[in-house]
């Protein structure tokens, strides 16, 4: 049993602070008497929140300042929305534990239409994301994507104010902070592949300290974990990040593990989607096969254009 107090980093939005709460209940149910504090980051992408994610360098702009404390012993665990984490952590960190899956869906919300399909052309959709952007254009090419930084009380309260006539956002943020009533559509996987890791959190400690990854290991979803192994190793292989249109979806079938993924130009004018399946000990083996397929089939030309 953990015997030192535990500080969680963790970046200052809502959502993030409800995600480290999550982890903290989680920890004190089996340690009523633990002391656990969560420390408040300031990331860069907090800092910068007019340009799109993939202006500000993609990678790291959520976890980088929280995995400097860390590394530095000022906090014990980081608590990072899976999306957001790298596929290279630094010298030092690793991942303790990742944890069961929230739905991993991005979610359609407006105040006029009830769905996608209802939004009539020349519509204004609010995202951050090239993922979505790009998928959006490709099915709907009709419609006006525009950029959509900011909380995500910040992003519904544009959308309230008739900034947009939809946004676009994860279902997993919306669910954690009781918004799901929000929620007018959960787009279907095959609409919009998800994020890498979209939906599952995960706790980042320093390799050295095993008193605290004993005490974090009870929060490993091992069906999630393998999902997200099969996701990130299918990023790691294609060298992406927030800056080129990637997305990935794994799921736990009988005993495979299917994986579903995509590459696309920002302007949706080109997807390839590719899918596979392996036995459920070789995530890491699927995530590079359909990695290679996709590459195949011209994915690299695609991430050149867009990176």
């Amino acid at each position: 049993m953990q015997s030192k107090p535990l500080v969680i980093g963790s970046r200052g939005s809502p959502l993030a602070l409800r995600q480290a709460d999550l982890i903290k209940n989680r920890l004190r149910q089996t340690d009523p008497l633990l002391p656990i504090s969560v420390r408040r980051i300031l990331t860069t992408g907090d800092q910068r929140t007019g340009p799109p994610l993939h202006q500000l360098g993609g990678k790291g702009v959520f976890t980088k300042e929280i995995e400097e404390a860390l590394l530095r012993g000022e906090i014990d665990l980081a608590v990072h929305s899976l999306k957001d984490l790298p596929t290279d952590l630094p010298d030092g960190l690793c991942l303790g534990a990742i944890t069961s899956r929230e739905d991993a869906r991005d979610a359609f919300l407006s105040n006029r239409f009830g769905c996608l399909a209802e939004l009539p052309p020349r519509s204004t959709v609010g995202t951050s994301s090239l993922r979505r952007q790009c998928q959006l254009l490709h099915f709907r090419p009709d419609l006006q994507v525009k950029n959509l930084r900011g909380n995500l009380d910040t992003r519904l309260r544009k959308l309230d104010e008739g900034g947009y006539d939809a946004i676009i956002l994860a279902c997993a943020g919306l669910i954690r902070l009781g918004l799901d009533h929000r929620i007018r559509e959960r787009i279907s996987v095959d609409t919009i592949c998800p994020a890498i890791g979209q939906g599952a959190l995960a706790v980042e400690v320093r390799c050295e300290d095993r008193s605290t990854r004993d005490c974090i290991r009870q929060l490993d979803d091992r069906e999630s974990e393998r999902a997200a192994e099969a996701e990130r190793s299918l990023l790691r292989c294609l060298g992406g990040g927030c800056q080129v249109p990637i997305a990935g979806f794994a799921a736990v079938n009988g005993a495979h593990l299917q994986l579903t993924g995509l590459v696309g130009a920002a302007d949706g004018s080109r997807l390839i989607r590719e899918l596979g399946r392996s036995g459920l000990e070789e995530p890491s083996r699927l995530g590079r096969s359909v990695a290679r397929k996709l590459l195949d089939r011209g994915a690299g030309e695609l991430l050149q254009m867009t990176g």
